[in-house]
């Protein structure tokens, strides 16, 4: 599988790779700034290019999920799947129905599996806050994402070469 990926990449710059990485839904910038640093990127370059990646698919993902998963659920399987998407979605959205767009942005701002931009977007249409206050909110939190992924990517590697040095 990791060659299949390898392949898929191959011939990419290495900005271009840590952009598409971003912008995937299951990676995000949790892999792309890791990954940015991996392939020699700077810091400041690597978390620039996995904001710009992650903020991409933001306002598509916001103005089609609602029209395109209505469309999609006539179908069994796209339905099986958008009930799984949503309940796994809401379950972990307590904060985002509590306290809305700063809650949807503290969401987002988590770094963990399935708290991204891109929950944030199914989030913010299951939970019909305004796109005004949606894209913000987002926006927001990923940036306070990339902010904690590249502070632990930083202090891991300082603190890997002074525990185990050479």
């Amino acid at each position: 599988m990791t060659e299949a990926i390898g392949n898929l990449f191959q011939g990419l710059s290495k900005e271009w790779i840590t952009i598409i990485l971003a912008a995937l839904p299951i990676s995000e910038l949790r892999g792309s700034i890791p990954a940015a640093l991996m392939m020699g990127l700077t810091p400041v370059k690597g978390f620039f290019l996995s904001i710009l990646g992650n903020s991409l698919p933001i306002v598509p993902t916001l103005f089609l999920l609602e029209p395109l998963s209505m469309r999609l659920r006539r179908f069994k399987l796209w339905k099986k799947f958008f009930d799984w998407l949503f309940e796994r979605t809401k379950a972990k959205a307590d904060l985002i129905q509590k306290y809305e767009a700063l809650g949807l942005m503290l969401f987002v701002a988590v770094p963990l599996p399935m708290t991204g931009a891109w929950s944030g977007c199914i989030a913010a249409s299951l939970f019909k806050i305004k796109f005004r206050y949606a894209l913000p909110a987002i926006f927001c939190g990923v940036i306070i994402a990339g902010i904690i992924v590249l502070s632990v990517c930083l202090f891991g590697k300082g603190a890997y070469s002074i525990f185990c040095p050479g």
